[in-house]
């Protein structure tokens, strides 16, 4: 038995692989035999191998290449695998079709680095060595946040992401789509959203885009999240319709400025209407269990001069202004698990969001500890070890990024959602982790990639793996730099496009 630290620079590293003897190597011959249910794995092989091989790979009821979808194999859970090439057949099983996924991004990564070129490519032998693994990920929830509010990014680029993504065994895409510099996603209800709100700073999508966007990740196995942020970060969608806020009549733009806005929503019935219609259209384009409501970095500043806000303290018999928050969050939580989803937050101090959210820790992992202890499901995700957006190295070359210390390569793979010394019972709590790649400084899809890359590495390794062989980690990922490269992911910051810093 190999350690996963000495497989072939697979990322992340299985769980269990031994070499075999023999070679299995595709040409004009091979076929795909998939039993029932095992259809869409085998349809995403055919389409991340053809491109580079020009192999059809035919369905065929005696293929080769057997993909078998099992659900007895309940060792392997939802995710996990099993898989076994030799001289004559590849034998992908699993329990379920997200890991026969799983499975094929693994033969990817076997293939010779060729394989994941987007042309046809002469003279390569495509041969995959003789091996056994039993692979079974450590946490369900491993992702990626994508701030397109900032800066906006075309739907080609998320399609590009996603794939990245998926190519890591990470399942989530948490997408960023409104904060005070801009509002991304179409809303029926209120035009001005993206009239006003999603000029600054790039554009927005359809709905279409979106849709074809949420099925084209489900194909790869990766479910993408929606962040519509509120009763804070809210200014963007104030300066298309005023009278939400606590001044009703007081004109606004959309902010262009970084940091912490302190122009937040009102707390009227009509603010909750507005937030109820505008989540009602998300949950439509958005089949996730999980929508991301913002929730943290709210100043209350205005609510304690709103006679509105004021009011609604009075009526509720609140303690003040500040429990506002509370509140609030209280009526979005409810309205969103009565449609039958959980709602999602970033929470400050792991005590500030209603039971019936799954808590994002972002400032410390002791707050991801309190809300665990309090009984809510939660997601790791500290900034000094996940935040993308500072920069990778202190070097002058690196290009600017957020204010502050370094957070490097071993820093995210140090990562640990749920240390030993937790309880089983709240270590059982911690859902896994992701990344964030906020964007006040990233202005290129370039710059993104070079930002997420080799760090998303990292935390793929971590929430799949363990994250416990720095050196192996290493080790692995010199060879997996070729597919990053084969990919045209950039590993300099001279190959990207370096927007100049914005002061304002």
């Amino acid at each position: 038995m190999l350690r996963p630290s000495t497989c072939p620079g697979l990322v992340p590293a299985p769980l269990r692989l031994s070499r075999s003897s023999g070679t299995f190597t595709l040409d004009e011959r091979t076929a795909i035999r998939a039993t029932p249910g095992a259809g869409p794995a085998a349809a995403l092989l055919r389409t991340l191998l053809a491109p580079a091989t020009g192999l059809p790979l035919p369905l065929a009821p005696d293929g080769r290449i057997v993909l078998v979808l099992e659900p007895g194999l309940t060792g392997l859970g939802a995710e996990g695998y099993g898989l076994t090439v030799s001289g004559e057949t590849v034998l992908l099983r699993a329990a379920g079709v997200a890991g026969l996924r799983h499975g094929v991004q693994t033969l990817r990564q076997l293939l010779p680095v060729a394989v994941l070129g987007t042309e046809p490519v002469r003279g390569v032998r495509w041969s995959i060595p003789g091996i056994e693994i039993t692979d079974v990920p450590r946490y369900a929830w491993r992702g990626a946040m994508l701030d397109v509010a900032r800066h906006f990014q075309p739907v080609s680029f998320l399609r590009r992401f996603t794939d990245l993504l998926a190519l890591h065994k990470l399942n989530v895409l948490h997408l960023h789509l409104t904060d005070d510099q801009g509002w991304r996603m179409p809303i029926t209800a209120y035009p001005r959203l993206t009239e006003v709100a999603g000029i600054p700073y790039g554009g927005a999508y359809s709905r279409a885009e979106l849709r074809d966007l949420v099925a084209y990740a489900a194909d790869r196995g990766v479910t993408v999240v929606p962040e519509i942020e509120m009763p804070g970060h809210a200014r963007a969608a104030l300066a298309a319709y005023p009278h939400l806020g606590n001044f009703p009549g007081r004109p606004l733009k959309v902010w262009q400025g970084w940091g912490v806005c302190d122009t937040v929503l009102g707390v009227t019935d009509e603010v909750l209407d507005f937030c109820r219609a505008v989540l009602d259209e998300v949950m439509d384009v958005f089949p996730s269990l999980h929508v991301h409501v913002g929730g943290d970095e709210c100043p209350t500043a205005e609510w304690h001069r709103s006679p509105a806000a004021l009011r609604r303290v009075a009526e509720e018999g609140l303690d003040g202004p500040d429990a506002l928050h509370g509140w609030f969050m209280e009526q979005i939580g409810s309205f969103l698990t009565g449609r039958g989803r959980r709602p999602l937050g970033w929470t400050e101090t792991g005590r500030d969001l209603p039971d019936c959210f799954a808590a994002l820790a972002w400032r410390d992992a002791d707050h991801g500890l309190t809300a665990a202890c309090r009984g809510q499901p939660v997601i790791m995700a500290p900034h000094r070890s996940t935040y993308l957006d500072y920069p990778q190295s202190p070097h002058p070359d690196e290009p600017p990024g957020q204010p502050g210390d370094a957070v490097d390569l071993q820093a995210v793979y140090a990562t640990e959602p749920a240390p030993a010394h937790w309880e089983a019972a709240v270590a059982a709590r911690v859902l896994g982790t992701q990344a964030q790649l906020w964007t006040e400084y990233v202005a290129t899809a370039a710059h993104a990639e070079y930002l997420a890359f080799p760090r998303l590495c990292a935390l793929a390794d971590t929430s799949w793996s363990g994250g416990h062989d720095w050196p192996g980690f290493q080790a692995r990922l010199h060879h997996h730099r070729t597919r990053l490269d084969a990919l045209g992911v950039p590993s300099r910051p001279s190959a990207i496009l370096r927007p100049e810093r914005t002061t304002r």
